[in-house]
């Protein structure tokens, strides 16, 4: 029966009165019978889920191409020219950022258009954010450049000296970039190295996407990402600074290969190409400048400036007129191919060889993707579904890769202008993919002058959110010190390690850290908040009383192997005393006290020790019988059964320190208990006896129904131990044991009867109970 009180008092808003049994598991059941749960055959699940019909084939389908969804329900008056703003504006940038981020992926230039708009055509029918812009991302493009130079080194491309000499004769080319290299064939095979994994990637994406292992996703936590693409922005950073200096270096890959670079870039820093430095600076410090005014005033931009653009077109005019390739030796973009190229297939025999970066760099270039395309989600309210995501990623690098792209993500900065330029579905993404063609068609022969400094500039300019978020470094420190660790963690090592090993070691180290959270679980002692059912923590709050004679203990994490040896040490923390030690001095000091009442030296009532009723100086009881087969004669001293009390807490007759015992009931909370393992339950079952062993009852309150039945199947039940030490909450145990304890006159919980036999073995039941090496632990105190 519950009843309410609406009249506001003090220490609250309302108040709540309720007057119920107090219940433990076993009265519970009887009064509330559990509902069956019958569990479906394999046979019945497998006709469920291979049954037709129409309706579920159209929802199939529907789920496969979400486009069928939201393009009947098109509002097209009112959204149309929003999408074609927002697709126009999206499209100029990822023009530019195709050109630049394809830089960082090892191939020429003009694949960066193709991967700015074969990926984008295919993820409109099938993904299910309306706001994500695919295409190339700076990480992503860098973790591919490591396996395009892994695979398609120049060293493999090196020419005779005759050979150079001839090739540079005949076509005049620029003898700093090309001197000694097979240029064409060196990039037919780049491209060939990153269309293949691109296949690859959109094979492992689409099996994951299939599998319905979305999941895996939420291994790669926050921290994890943020440290992670930070040691990539400064990668990515560091490989277009000798774009932007234009200085000779080696191409390294592996462990330090970041620090082999910078080495060289010093180097060589002499050979510094001061043309291209000084249009490369001019770019980055105007496009720096112009984004931060867009940043801060985009509540009045409508359309944010389209500084990429605006730079592009005059550095390129500016080289052009100036001529700086042919008087200052530029490196400029050079060659960029008008029209599509005929899709090639993916040299299968590379697979075995890129497996390992295929997986790391498609789960990578899925949780940017993903993780973006969920804040958009939330902010527009619309679902994102995980799983289709993989697939949609999965087909659009699949796809793109057929039509040598490389692989794609997402840009935070190209989706926030899809969607802050006004932009409601994919058909923006459609308007966005048509620019790039025009560039891909039309336009793209004009950029050939553009200095390859310059879209390093754009490159390295894009990177100020990612470099940001060192930030938030003090921030989670403050908040989660487990979470900061696991963020500067991943960054050392992804910058010392490489992308691909440092991904894999912060998430190891990731992994590592929640083992170790679940290994020292929490374990507090809780007291009541008087004239209420609720238990706090004793060392937080100021005015609990604890129950007389009881421990309250609450553990906070699930229980297995790994972790049960700190539970131990947090609940002899609280009680004060080891069961095992206090019940060996006991047992010892019972021992000696025996053999003082066989040599008549205890008689009479002393600290404890009562003498037996009956027995005249512990000689022979005229009652009993001495063809008695228990009476037993030995140096004429009485030795059958003597019941004796012992107060524990008293000063002894013999020397033995038995430690105090001011308890005699202890509850453990298992209200955060979520899981147990079968050494768990053992164990368990081992502190339940040990407890019972000198005298103090254990309950258990609050489990939930999982956890019971884990312990049933784990055979935890036996004759010492009944479903009726269960209780429903810590108040229902406390109100059971305080009348326990009240209707039984005279117990005092500090004495203790002991049988005494003759010869009794030092420690017979315990090593019955325990395993060897703990008995011999026993007998060490």
């Amino acid at each position: 029966m519950v009843s309410a009180n609406m009249d506001i008092p003090k220490t609250g808003y309302n108040q709540y009165l309720v007057k119920r049994a107090v219940y433990a598991e076993t009265n519970f059941q009887e009064e509330h019978e559990k509902k069956e749960i019958t569990q479906k055959k394999i046979r019945e699940r497998l006709q469920n889920s291979c049954s037709c019909s129409a309706r579920r084939v159209f929802l199939i389908i529907k789920s496969i191409f979400p486009i069928l969804d939201w393009l009947p329900k098109y509002q097209w008056k009112e959204w149309i020219v929003s999408d074609i703003i927002s697709g126009v504006s999206t499209g100029l940038v990822s023009t530019l950022q195709g050109l630049s981020f394809a830089l960082l992926a090892e191939v020429p230039v003009g694949y960066g258009l193709y991967s700015s708009f074969f990926p984008v055509i295919m993820y409109m029918f099938l993904g299910t954010s309306k706001h994500l812009s695919i295409g190339p991302f700076p990480v992503v493009s860098l973790m591919v450049g490591v396996v395009v130079l892994q695979l398609a080194p120049e060293e493999n491309f090196k020419l005779s000296n005759s050979t150079s000499v001839e090739l540079n004769f005949t076509n005049h080319t620029n003898s700093s970039e090309n001197s000694g290299l097979d240029t064409e064939r060196m990039n037919q095979q780049r491209v060939l190295v990153s269309g293949t994994l691109c296949v690859l990637i959109g094979i492992i994406q689409l099996l994951l996407g299939v599998l319905q292992i979305g999941f895996i996703v939420r291994y790669l936590g926050e921290p994890l990402v943020g440290g992670f693409t930070t040691a990539a922005a400064f990668q990515v950073f560091v490989s277009q600074v000798k774009q932007l200096l234009n200085v000779p270096t080696k191409n390294y890959n592996g462990v330090l290969s970041i620090i082999y670079t910078i080495i060289d870039i010093f180097k060589n820093i002499a050979k510094t190409n001061i043309c291209d430095f000084v249009a490369g600076l001019l770019a980055f410090l105007v496009c720096v400048v112009v984004k931060e005014i867009n940043e801060r005033y985009k509540h009045k931009l409508r359309v944010p400036i389209p500084i990429e653009i605006i730079v592009t077109v005059v550095a390129t005019g500016v080289s052009y007129g100036a001529k700086f390739e042919e008087k200052y030796k530029a490196g400029i973009v050079k060659t960029i191919p008008s029209g599509f190229i005929s899709p090639i297939a993916p040299d299968v025999s590379m697979f075995q060889s890129m497996i390992g970066s295929a997986f790391s760099i498609g789960i990578v270039s899925y949780a940017v993707a993903v993780s973006v395309a969920k804040v958009y989600g939330t902010k527009n309210n619309y679902p994102v579904d995980g799983n289709q995501e993989f697939i949609a990623y999965g087909a659009s690098n699949l796809f793109g890769g057929i039509f040598s792209c490389f692989c794609a993500s997402t840009a935070l900065s190209r989706t926030a202008i899809q969607e802050g330029t006004g932009g409601k579905t994919q058909l923006a993404s459609l308007v966005s993919a048509g620019v790039v063609l025009i560039a891909i068609v039309a336009l793209g022969r004009l950029l050939e002058p553009l200095q390859k400094s310059v879209l390093a500039a754009i490159c390295v300019a894009n990177l100020k959110g990612m470099f940001w978020q060192v930030k938030d470094v003090p921030k989670l420190w403050r908040e989660n010190k487990w979470d900061s660790l696991i963020w500067v963690f991943t960054c050392i090592a992804a910058i010392i390690l490489g992308l691909d090993l440092g991904l894999l070691a912060g998430l190891v180290f990731g992994l590592l850290t929640v083992v170790l959270r679940v290994q020292f679980p929490s374990c507090s002692a809780l007291a009541n908040i008087p004239d209420t059912e609720l238990y706090k923590n004793v060392k937080l709050y100021k005015d609990l009383v604890e129950p007389d004679g009881v421990k309250i203990i609450r553990f906070s994490s699930g229980i297995f192997y790994g972790n049960i040896e700190g539970l131990r040490s947090g609940i002899r923390r609280i009680v004060g005393f080891d069961c095992v030690r206090v019940y060996t001095k006991r047992t010892k000091a019972l021992r000696k006290i025996h053999k003082l009442i066989k040599k008549g030296e205890l008689t009479t009532t002393k600290n404890g020790v009562i003498s037996p009723v009956g027995i005249d100086n512990l000689g022979y009881d005229s009652a009993d019988d001495p063809e008695d087969p228990d009476h037993e004669m030995e140096d004429g001293i009485q030795t059958k059964e003597v019941e004796i009390q012992v107060d524990w807490n008293a000063d002894l007759p013999v020397k033995v320190s038995v430690p105090k015992v001011s308890i005699h009931s202890i509850i453990f909370d298992f209200s955060q208990i979520t899981f147990l393992d079968v050494v768990a339950v053992k164990v368990l079952k081992l502190i339940y006896k040990e407890f019972k062993r000198i005298d103090v009852d254990v309950y258990i309150a609050t489990c939930e129904d999982s956890v019971l039945k884990k312990l049933e199947m784990c055979s935890f039940f036996e004759d010492a131990i009944q479903y009726d030490i269960f209780f429903l909450t810590v108040h229902d145990a406390v109100l059971h044991i305080e009348h326990e304890k009240k209707y039984k006159p005279g117990h005092d919980p500090l004495l203790e009867k002991i049988s005494l036999m003759k010869d009794s073995n030092y420690l017979p039941e315990y090593q019955e109970l325990q395993e060897p090496d703990e008995a011999m632990r026993a007998l060490a105190f």
